[in-house]
């Protein structure tokens, strides 16, 4: 069994972190790792930096354009986590643009992937039904799940093909904008995780953008299985430094 569907199995609200590979510094990533899962995490979701990232607020896009600045590339990250299953057993997601992996080469990223242990995808820019038509069985025999966002503009049938197609879960975005910390949620965000939920989907939902504090992680949860926090996160590492994670997670898990 995959390890997101694992974790779900668990039946408790479920915390995600993400941070972007390679920041802030080049050889960040596996302490990071042992951090968050020392810290009680339940999944993360590793950055794969990219000069472009379009729907990323400017904190994830500084942190990208500095990681690329320290000589993050996707090579680099697989060996950085070549053995990371020794030590790491929570759901581990690499999040990126659609382009990088072209680049190196989808069957090829797909197969390193497996061999390091990465049970998930997030690709913003790769469209539902092109995964559903020319990627999927690829996907399926590397063992790897495809998550696809959702925003409070997406329509009820795109919806329910997304539910069709997906496995591990289905990422809620908070709001159309780009990603970035916010300290609360107003009642037009509220109204549509209600909305989602109401839906019933099989498919768990999960909040992401604009999840920095415990009251928003308790708001996105209150209507999802869980949260995803990056901007927040991301700062935090920045000022505070990889060593006092446990504090962060703490702050979101009163």
């Amino acid at each position: 069994m995959n390890r997101i569907d694992q974790k779900f199995k668990e039946g408790k609200k479920l915390l995600s972190l993400y941070f972007s590979a390679g920041h802030p510094n080049l050889e960040d990533t596996v302490p990071i790792l042992k951090q968050l899962q020392a810290s009680g995490v339940d999944m993360v979701e590793i950055g794969l930096p990219f000069s472009d990232p379009l729907a990323d607020g400017p904190t994830i896009q500084e942190s990208s354009t500095q990681a690329l600045r320290n000589g993050m590339t996707t090579e680099k990250l697989f060996s950085q986590l070549e053995e990371i299953r020794q030590e790491i057993q929570i759901p581990l997601i690499l999040m990126g643009y659609f382009n990088p992996m072209m680049q190196f080469g989808i069957e090829k990223f797909c197969q390193r992937c497996e061999e390091v242990g990465i049970d998930g995808l997030i690709i913003p820019d790769l469209p539902v039904d092109i995964y559903h038509e020319q990627y999927q069985t690829l996907f399926n025999q590397h063992g790897l799940y495809n998550m696809f966002l959702i925003t409070p503009q997406t329509s009820e049938e795109r919806i329910h093909f997304i539910d069709k197609v997906s496995n591990g879960f289905i990422y809620m975005v908070s709001s159309a904008s780009v990603t970035g910390a916010k300290n609360t949620f107003g009642s037009a965000q509220t109204d549509y995780f209600q909305r989602i939920k109401k839906m019933k989907l099989n498919t768990p939902t999960v909040v992401g953008f604009g999840i920095s504090n415990a009251e928003t992680y308790e708001a996105a949860t209150a209507h999802a299985r869980g949260a995803i926090i990056g901007s927040a996160f991301i700062k935090f590492l920045e000022h505070q430094g990889v060593e006092r994670i446990p504090e962060f997670i703490k702050s979101i898990r009163k």
